[in-house]
């Protein structure tokens, strides 16, 4: 399809951008979300997430990196749309695993004492970091990095 094609369907540049993030939003849901809710609430759920996130970034079917990431950094100080529709959704994912600390503390495997917001808030910066040292620096070791990351995060708290 040519360039004016596309843009012809989706009457504009904005449209094309908020299909895609649609688009992505939904394929991540299915590709990250749902699998892990299969898992045991508390800890294991939230590894499911995590091992899950990590495989969506590194995923063949998204040759330019996760949508949401190169969105949010390309739309991060510019108003409208799009970057309304990226904010509300990595907001929805990170009030997600938060909601997947606080089941964990009820389940008595993470103290009392644990802050939901902190922990998720140093999930999804794990993430962010895993996805630049990967795709950027080729860092053959950010996955196995990760993983013990999150390992020593749950297990300090």
């Amino acid at each position: 399809m040519s360039k004016s094609g596309l843009f012809a369907h989706f009457g504009s540049r904005e449209d094309l951008l908020l299909a895609v993030l649609a688009h992505g939003q939904a394929a991540f849901t299915k590709c990250v979300f749902q699998p892990a809710m299969k898992e045991p609430r508390g800890i294991p759920r939230l590894r499911a997430m995590f091992t899950n996130w990590l495989d969506w970034t590194e995923s063949a079917e998204l040759p330019g990196g996760c949508p949401m990431i190169g969105g949010a950094a390309e739309f991060d100080d510019k108003p409208g749309a799009v970057r309304d529709m990226l904010a509300g959704g990595q907001r929805l994912w990170i009030e997600t695993l938060k909601r997947a600390v606080r089941q964990a503390i009820d389940e008595g495997q993470l103290p009392e004492t644990t802050d939901p917001e902190q922990l998720a808030f140093e999930i999804f910066g794990i993430a962010l970091v895993v996805h630049h040292h990967r795709r950027l620096l080729g860092y053959p070791k950010a996955r196995t990095r990760a993983l013990a990351a999150l390992e020593r995060l749950i297990s300090q708290k």
